[in-house]
């Protein structure tokens, strides 16, 4: 296993440990194969192992193995607080209290705000005292790094960075969302300010690990002998930027086969032919796309506060995946933004076509996009959830003022 660094000095395998799909049955956890795979990891070496509040049973999981075997002090836990439910600093206490109980530690070696999809939800935090709630914990060493997970663009993900003095953050990062989220200049921008990246989804939900047909026989074709998995990994150990790729095995094969292309994947080995591969794959992947967008940005910033790149990404999902996980992903992280992105705000002024290198119908593609991300059911659930957020922020800065 090869190891890079923390920043504070500390190694981490540069192959996490996923916790978000133990195995289940009858919609319970598997203890005792997750067992079997949670200490063959740690032989092979793994140190980093992620779960999260909102995933069920996993913390109760992992804190229960790692007790039960002695080997808390062999690895690194990762969990995170669902900052999208906190209304109060007693609410994160109590929330952090009975993570440490389910995990059955006395620490968190690195803690995430978890899912930030918007600026405001950092501000909202900083009105709950979180800022102070570090720093008292960081004191007693109940938590050691801080750091935060992210879906939005790459604009917020800048914002975020920059708002504090991070110990970590974790992004969705992969050759096929090169240039979406936060993307590459979101890592380039954390690795410049010494940041460490966790990343999630390497493999896009799987989709990088299954391709299509044509895309299969460029890869054959290519000599490398790379499974489409170790494909995706190796794109992203190449990058010095990336410090530890999260993978959700459950299956000790699929362990032993990410552990032994993690053993010799140093960044700077992946060669212009291999990129030359991803390139070739990933527009193969998009021949079905909708809107022939690179995610270069140079539309933005719109006038009208439209997330042009973001709307026609999730348009493109649809057609890529299935539409439902795309619609879902475009409500997340651009339906619930404080300030609303949607295409339907365009009013034609035409200034984004007159930078787009690609030189698409932005406006006509806009209408498109609008249509197929947001029918009738959906603008309504849209609606529906915007106001809801509206009431708890106004609800919040009244209790502020009332304080």
């Amino acid at each position: 296993m090869l190891y890079r660094k923390d920043r504070k000095g500390n190694p981490i395998s540069q192959l996490g440990y996923g916790c978000m799909r133990f195995t289940k049955n009858g919609g319970k956890i598997d203890y005792e194969k997750a067992e079997k795979e949670i200490l063959r990891g740690i032989e092979l070496g793994i140190n980093y192992f992620d779960t999260a509040y909102i995933y069920p049973g996993s913390e109760e999981c992992l804190g229960r193995i790692l007790a039960e075997n002695n080997c808390r002090d062999k690895v690194c836990i990762a969990t995170k607080l669902p900052q999208y439910i906190m209304r109060s600093a007693k609410a994160i206490d109590k929330t952090f209290a009975e993570e440490l109980a389910r995990l059955r530690t006395d620490h968190i070696d690195y803690y995430l705000m978890h899912m930030f999809t918007d600026y405001m939800e950092w501000e909202n935090l900083k009105k709950l005292g979180i800022e102070e709630w570090i720093d008292a914990h960081k004191a007693d060493g109940s938590v050691r790094n801080i750091g935060f997970s992210f879906h939005g663009d790459t604009d917020t993900f800048l914002k975020l960075l920059n708002a504090y003095d991070w110990d970590f953050c974790q992004i969705q990062y992969n050759y096929f969302d090169e240039f979406s989220q936060a993307g590459r200049a979101g890592l380039e921008a954390a690795q410049k300010k010494g940041v460490p990246v966790i990343i999630m989804e390497p493999l896009r939900g799987g989709k990088l690990a299954t391709l299509p047909d044509k895309a299969m026989e460029e890869l054959k074709a290519s000599g490398t002998g790379f499974t489409p998995a170790e494909l995706g990994f190796r794109w992203l150990w190449d990058q010095e930027g990336v410090t530890c790729v999260l993978s959700g095995m459950n299956s000790i094969e699929m362990l032993e086969e990410n552990v032994k292309v993690a053993s010799d994947a140093a960044a700077g080995s992946f060669t212009d032919k291999e990129y030359g591969l991803t390139d070739r794959i990933r527009n193969i992947i998009k021949e079905r796309e909708k809107v022939g967008c690179t995610g270069c940005r140079y539309c933005m910033p719109c006038p009208k506060g439209v997330d042009i790149p973001g709307n026609f990404h999730y348009y493109n999902l649809m057609y890529l995946e299935k539409k439902g996980r795309a619609r879902f992903e475009f409500f997340r992280n651009v339906g619930m933004r404080k300030d609303p992105a949607f295409a339907s705000q365009c009013v034609g002024c035409g200034k984004c076509e007159s930078h787009c290198p690609q030189h698409l119908p932005i406006r006509e593609k806009l209408k498109e996009a609008d249509k197929a991300l947001r029918p009738l059911p959906y603008r309504v659930g849209l609606s529906a959830a915007r106001a809801i957020l509206g009431r708890r922020s106004r609800k919040d800065k009244g209790e502020n003022g009332k304080a």
